[in-house]
């Protein structure tokens, strides 16, 4: 082991040369992404690397950056969740995609505790009807938008979206909402959900009396 490698941290220095490589695929999907799956591919021997021998040495490296390492084994996922209190990397989201968040967070709520299932799948169909009896006062994107606002919800892998036919329409397709996204916006209940969409509904117009 080479421990004046240039490009390794000196305090690092009990993982193998064998690691470093995936260590530092771990780390870029962690800061660049906020999340790592690890259900297929190399994915999952990221994951599997990471939860059974750094979880230590991740949560570490993190804890400066205002970052909280997440293991979670039943999605086979690492999150590096901000701490809002502390955290100056939090992504800055529009407010279409903040709205649109809301509107997912409370989609992934309604089916976990309704459903027994762990995925939580709904159509942009679906979304988009959600986003119509959420914000009744604002005209919601259009759907051609609302792909562009999932893209980029994708990149910081809060949602996945499958399409089986590539032909289909967009209303179609499917958005798979992942657990990471309940945990960048956390609400501890649905009342403090309603407190945070009611700061973007527009103010009631006056009646004439």
């Amino acid at each position: 082991m080479n421990d004046s490698d240039p490009h390794w941290p000196r305090f690092w220095p009990d993982v193998p040369d064998s690691d470093r490589a995936p260590m530092r695929e771990i780390l870029a999907e962690l800061l660049g992404r906020g999340t790592l799956l690890g259900t297929e591919g190399s994915g999952r021997d990221l994951f599997l690397l990471a939860r059974d021998h750094y979880q230590d040495h991740l949560s570490d490296y993190l804890a400066p950056l205002g970052l909280e390492l997440i293991v979670d084994d039943d999605f086979c996922l690492l999150q590096a969740r901000p701490r809002p209190e502390a955290c100056l990397l939090l992504a800055q989201f529009t407010k279409d995609e903040t709205l649109m968040l809301l509107v997912l967070w409370r989609a992934w709520d309604d089916h976990r505790n309704t459903r027994a299932e762990q995925s939580v799948v709904v159509t942009v169909d679906d979304l988009w009807q959600r986003f119509k009896a959420t914000f009744e006062n604002i005209e919601p994107p259009e759907k051609t938008h609302l792909e562009q606002i999932l893209a980029r919800v994708k990149r910081h892998r809060l949602v996945r979206t499958h399409r089986t036919d590539p032909n289909a329409p967009i209303g179609e397709t499917l958005i798979e909402i992942l657990p990471s996204l309940a945990r960048t916006i956390p609400f501890d209940s649905i009342e403090a959900w309603l407190a945070r969409t009611a700061m973007y509904q527009p103010a009631a117009a006056d009646t004439p009396a």
